[in-house]
């Protein structure tokens, strides 16, 4: 599967944003989806994610009830809507996929979308 980011810009502290990433082929249900991220001279960590089937989500302490993830699976698409945006949720996004249920190491990824917050 392929996979195509989309939404980064610049926000300010405070507001909101919407991530997409697209997906390529016709077997997207038969994945689990999510976001990473990695910010300047940090490691790179995972944001949130979405499986297969059940939707069942997960969210990094973070971003806990700030950013939902939510899939389309009839549009082949998975988003990340962000709300109360910091400084620290500054970095590349990178969508991700993988046919196995939970997979610690995901095998597909997008080519990442930049999302800076302004203070």
């Amino acid at each position: 599967v392929q996979l195509q980011a989309s939404g980064g810009g610049v926000v300010q502290a405070g507001g909101s944003a919407r991530l997409s990433c697209a997906a390529s082929g016709r077997t997207f249900g038969r994945y689990s989806v999510g976001w990473f991220r990695q910010a300047p001279g940090r490691e790179r960590e995972v944001v949130a994610t979405i499986t297969m089937g059940d939707r069942k989500t997960a969210y990094t302490d973070s971003v806990k009830g700030r950013f939902t993830v939510s899939r389309d699976n009839a549009r082949n698409t998975v988003n990340l809507e962000m709300n109360n945006l910091k400084s620290d949720d500054t970095a590349v996004y990178f969508c991700v996929a993988d046919e196995r249920y939970s997979p610690r190491n995901w095998v597909y990824w997008g080519q990442g979308t930049l999302v800076t917050v302004s203070s």
